[in-house]
Formats: C-alpha cells, sequence, structure tokens
C-alpha cells in the first residue's frame, strides 16, 4: 500500500468521494451532512492523502486547517472491499503526522451516529469524544472527536 498527498480534482479521488457521499446520505439526512467538494478539498488550506493498491485508489482523508491550531480530519473513506485492512488508520496516522509536523496543536472531526466503524478507528487512533466545535451544529446525528497533539491534555 502507498499513502500520498494528491489532487482531488482527479477521476479517482472524484469516484472515491461521490462513494463516501453516497454512503453518508443512506445514513444521515442531507441537511445534516458536513461535506466538503472535492473543489474545497483542493483549496490550499486542505491537504488530501490518498491510499492506493497496485495503483488503484482505495481510500483517503483529508486534512483542513482552521485558525487556532486546529485541524480537522476531514473525508476518511475506504472502499468497502477494503475495510478491515487498518488503511482508514494508516491515513490517520499520516493526516496525524503532517498536523504535528506543522505544529497544529489539536485535531478534531465529526461523524455520524452510525458510523461505528469510524468511531474504532478513531478511538484506536487515540481521540476522544467532545461536543460540538468549529460551528457544526449540536445535533443527534453527530459524533465529534478531538486529540491533543501538543502534549498537553484537549480542554474539556
Amino acid at each position: 500500500m502507498r499513502i500520498a498527498i494528491e489532487s482531488p480534482l482527479t477521476d479517482e479521488v472524484r469516484g472515491l468521494v461521490a462513494a463516501l457521499n453516497d454512503t453518508l446520505l443512506a445514513l444521515t439526512p442531507r441537511e445534516f451532512c458536513h461535506h466538503l467538494t472535492v473543489e474545497q478539498m483542493a483549496q490550499p488550506d486542505t491537504t488530501v492523502f490518498v491510499a492506493r493498491l497496485d495503483g488503484v485508489a482505495v481510500a483517503c482523508g483529508a486534512l483542513r486547517r482552521h485558525d487556532g491550531g486546529i485541524g480537522e480530519v476531514k473525508r476518511m473513506y475506504t472502499k468497502p472491499e477494503y475495510q478491515g485492512r487498518g488503511i482508514g488508520g494508516a491515513i490517520l496516522s499520516e493526516i496525524e503526522k503532517l498536523a504535528r509536523a506543522e505544529g497544529l496543536a489539536r485535531l478534531v472531526l465529526e461523524t455520524g451516529d452510525r458510523h461505528p466503524a469510524a468511531w474504532r478507528v478513531y478511538e484506536r487512533a487515540g481521540f476522544t469524544r467532545c461536543g460540538a466545535m468549529l460551528g457544526y451544529p449540536d445535533t443527534e446525528w453527530s459524533v465529534f472527536y478531538e486529540k491533543g497533539l501538543a502534549g498537553e491534555p484537549v480542554a474539556a
């Protein structure tokens, strides 16, 4: 497996993001989905990682930077036939490495209330549940996670 920073504007990454959107919209009402488009993912504040097996894009994830030293994990997705192999955790590790290298103090994310497999990936990586952040609405459809990166505990 190879994980690298790539443009989200390729057909393969667009395909991963479209599959992710379909998956999320099957579980969460549209008004409670907080998707970045591939065009938004291509902005300078966001870095996209793509995992490839035998040259084929099988998973993605992104780091979006916010003021105050906060990095947000976005657009995490692994094709169903490749899930359970640690690929999502490996992408999350690359996101965290970049965030640390850039001196970000904290990583945060919003995920759905019907995504226990995603929760396991985040919790194995040391993320803990927290309240709503970054202006996301605090609804029954969202679960929020955070992880301090500066060696200091994250404020509750």
